[in-house]
């Protein structure tokens, strides 16, 4: 079974039909962006499942904008993918697992621990030499998917509020430095963090190439980002939900263990101006900032 990472040598040699593949391929500026480039071409046997529509459920405009997905509405759809209880699960996309991870992340929040994501995703495939195919696989009718106690945990915005003041918070905010800082903001009506947050850019877990790096690089970068304290204990956020689910990835790859995902992220938590917000560089005890 594989649970975080699959090198694109390993699906390659899995037997035809044992994996359940979803190509979660996106970009936030261009939504039509994943079911254009997937009608041009796809893993084959590859499935679709579109960030806004199947990956997340309705916004209120207060709720962010990526909240998560009905339970049962998601069940659903990944039955009609053909998942089973123990079928394996490969989600794959084009920008270094960034979308992939928040199928990774749901599948395991149903309680599906056989899902893992394509290491360097689609252009590994492509580098390799592999093919790229056109043709929809056909759904299935009804249920199949089993739902399971949850493997990965969420906390709310009045959770998290309430543990602010706590010296041992880790409050791990995946965006991009400018974004944290306050500056540059394009996706959110208001810029700055949670206060207390540090930052930890997603794209940090990348190595060269696109693929992740190695788990023991990762462990060393997290447990000093971590200061001390179990990863287990860190809440997990970025601008909507999605890209937390990388750093969650990358701590699992790591063998260090997950932590709570915020999954309203800044988008839900700016959209009340009751809510405290910082601005700057992150710091921690005042003298460590991560480059």
């Amino acid at each position: 079974m594989f649970s975080t990472l699959i090198s694109v040598a390993q699906l390659a040699a899995r037997p035809v039909g044992s994996t359940v593949l979803i190509d979660c391929r996106h970009q936030l500026p261009d939504p039509a962006y994943g079911r254009r480039v997937y009608a041009e071409g796809h893993l084959p046997g590859a499935h679709f499942l579109h960030l806004d529509d199947d990956l997340s459920g309705p916004r209120t405009g207060r709720n962010g904008r990526h909240p998560l997905p009905d339970v049962g509405a998601l069940a659903l759809t990944l039955g009609e993918l053909g998942i089973g209880p123990d079928t394996q699960v490969v989600a794959y996309d084009d920008a270094g697992g960034m979308f992939a991870a928040r199928a990774w992340w749901l599948l395991r929040w149903l309680g599906h621990a056989a899902v893992a994501v394509l290491d360097g995703g689609l252009p590994a495939w492509q580098a390799a030499g592999l093919p790229l195919d056109c043709a929809v696989p056909a759904r299935h009718s009804g249920g199949g998917f089993l739902l399971r106690p949850a493997l990965e945990f969420t906390l709310d915005a009045d959770a998290l509020l309430a543990c602010l003041a706590d010296p041992q918070l880790r409050l791990i905010d995946a965006r991009a430095a400018n974004r944290f800082a306050g500056q540059d903001e394009t996706l959110d009506p208001v810029g700055g963090h949670i206060p207390g947050a540090l930052n930890r850019f997603f794209q940090l877990n990348l190595a060269e190439g696109g693929g992740f790096k190695p788990a023991s690089r990762l462990a060393e970068e997290w447990t000093a980002l971590l200061a001390g304290q179990p990863a287990a204990s860190a809440i997990h956020q970025c601008g909507s939900g999605v890209t937390a689910c990388h750093n969650l990835l990358a701590l699992a790859h790591a063998g260090l263990g997950g932590g709570r995902l915020y999954p309203g992220s800044w988008s839900e938590w700016c959209a009340d101006p009751a809510r405290p917000l910082a601005t700057g560089p992150a710091c921690l005890s005042g003298a460590w900032t991560l480059p």
